[in-house]
């Protein structure tokens, strides 16, 4: 598999996982916060996190480029990078 393929791979299955456990996180602490453990409370937060979760993947897949290329330019900032080219601009 060619790199480029690979880290393709490697943002796909990372933004599932990623999108999967903070979806399934809020959605329970949301649920259960909302309802507390009534009768019912796993139905709902299933529901909940089925929702959640359909909509987080795409947004991941499209945010977390965008948001690693916004933290290396912070770091960058902050550590007192002096090149212009390990300062790079946020997209």
């Amino acid at each position: 598999m060619s790199k480029f393929k690979q880290s393709r791979v490697r943002q796909f299955v990372f933004s599932l996982y990623m999108s999967g456990f903070m979806s399934l996180l809020m959605s329970g602490i949301i649920t259960l916060i909302n309802m507390g453990l009534v009768p019912g409370f796993l139905n709902r937060w299933l529901a909940a996190f089925v929702v959640a979760w359909a909509v987080a993947f795409p947004l991941v897949m499209f945010i977390a480029p965008m948001a690693g290329r916004l933290a290396d330019w912070t770091v960058a900032r902050f550590s007192g990078a002096s090149s212009a080219s390990e300062r790079r601009q946020p997209d």
